[in-house]
């Protein structure tokens, strides 16, 4: 199901009278358990607590850490919570539905690029955290051979047993990190999963997406600028019932410039914003 409805679209550099009522949303979110920078693949709605104020303050085992909370939280409550959220279910919040809207925004964005390109069948995709496939399904109905991956066993197992029922064929889903994904690709995507990863790693994911792929990337996180960073402090203000994985935004050059070293070009670019979901998109092709 994808919903193409903006509730609420907030500019890099939004007037007062917005912001305020931005800020607004996100306490009444947080004092719901909900947090305001939420990337579904690699959140939960009361599952994303701040980052340190120093990100080179962490350490090896922090980064581990992180890994550890992300799999143990989606292979558990993560997985029942996210489950509903990809799906046709009732069973969800306002805040759920409104992160469902922002997250098929962001999908839906996807595939009219490469519906427009037209040029996707017969051709290799690795979706790397696939989710329960939100994104790797509709690539495989449209012709695409899939490789999806993603560090939950139960999601993946979801994925793969969505593409089942829909008698696909051409998509293999297993379990694995970021990092221990290989071969090469045609293209590589890797939607709304930044947000697990801290400062100081993002450029080296981003290059490994990078060596991952023959012609395109499209990757997506969540931008830090002076206002979203803003409205993730006041959330961290009203905690929610049950934290278990950290949240990091990511400055968009540092994306950029992983990109631009790892010999690719931004050639696309969307932002998706509503109350609880803010995902930058940039699609990347490698230049020749």
């Amino acid at each position: 199901v994808h919903c193409y409805r903006i509730t609420t679209l907030i500019s890099n550099k939004p007037n007062m009278k917005t912001s305020a009522a931005a800020i607004l949303a996100v306490v009444a979110a947080s004092a719901n358990g909900a947090s305001a920078f939420v990337a579904p693949r690699a959140a939960g709605v009361s599952s994303v607590v701040a980052a340190p104020a120093s990100s080179s303050a962490l350490s090896m085992a922090s980064s581990v850490d992180d890994k550890t909370e992300v799999r143990e939280y989606f292979n558990t409550e993560g997985f029942n919570r996210w489950n509903k959220i990809y799906s046709d279910s009732d069973e969800v919040n306002s805040v759920q539905l409104d992160i469902r809207n922002g997250h098929d925004q962001t999908i839906q964005k996807i595939l009219n690029w490469i519906e427009a390109d037209g040029d996707i069948k017969g051709k290799s995709v690795c979706d790397c955290g696939c989710g329960v496939g939100s994104l790797a399904i509709p690539l495989a109905q449209m012709g695409a051979k899939i490789s999806a991956s993603d560090i939950s066993d139960s999601m993946a197992g979801e994925a793969a047993a969505r593409a089942k029922s829909l008698g696909i064929r051409n998509a293999k889903f297993y379990t694995s990190d970021l990092e221990s994904v290989t071969g090469k690709y045609d293209t590589v995507t890797c939607v709304d999963v930044a947000i697990h990863y801290p400062t100081e790693k993002m450029a080296e994911m981003v290059g490994h997406l990078c060596s991952l792929s023959k012609d395109r990337v499209l990757v997506s996180f969540a931008p830090k600028t002076w206002y979203y960073s803003l409205l993730k402090k006041v959330g961290e203000l009203f905690p929610g019932p049950s934290k278990t994985t950290r949240a990091y935004l990511h400055e968009e050059q540092v994306v950029r410039d992983a990109l631009k070293k790892a010999g690719f070009e931004v050639t696309r670019e969307e932002m998706t914003a509503t109350n609880f979901y803010f995902s930058r998109l940039l699609e990347a092709k490698k230049v020749a």
